[in-house]
């Protein structure tokens, strides 16, 4: 059996590079490791970290194709971030102007949790610890 030690990172591909990069660092507070700009892709490349963690590779592309993520679509259906207070999250982001779904609880943890879209409307989750 292979023996994995974890997962590496998350690469998410954006159609606005500036956009993006605003979203993640200064609203949902990741932080740069790294950027490149690939002149001959025409690309960037920007590598960020939760709490020290590398977590994910955020690329640009020129226009990269749409991929469908509702409803249900196959392939990853969302990402979540683990948050100690749901509520508190949701205003957090609600501060920003993003609007997320009504909370919810889930039936099998009891935990709550809600949902949410990056500016390229991939579906994020926020759930409770």
């Amino acid at each position: 059996m292979l023996q994995l030690k974890g997962i590496h990172h998350i690469a998410i591909i954006c159609s606005d590079y500036h956009k993006s990069k605003r979203f993640y660092t200064e609203i949902l507070g990741f932080q740069i490791v790294r950027e490149v700009h690939r002149e001959e892709r025409q690309s960037y490349k920007l590598d960020l970290a939760l709490h020290g963690q590398y977590v994910i590779e955020l690329f640009s592309f020129p226009e990269p194709p749409a991929r469908p993520s509702r409803p249900e679509a196959r392939g990853l259906r969302h990402l979540a971030f683990e948050v100690d207070n749901v509520e508190v999250a949701v205003q957090a982001l609600a501060e920003q102007g993003i609007n997320c779904e009504e909370i919810r609880t889930d039936k099998l943890s009891g935990k709550r949790f809600t949902f949410f879209a990056d500016p390229d409307d991939l579906p994020l989750e926020l759930y409770e610890k």
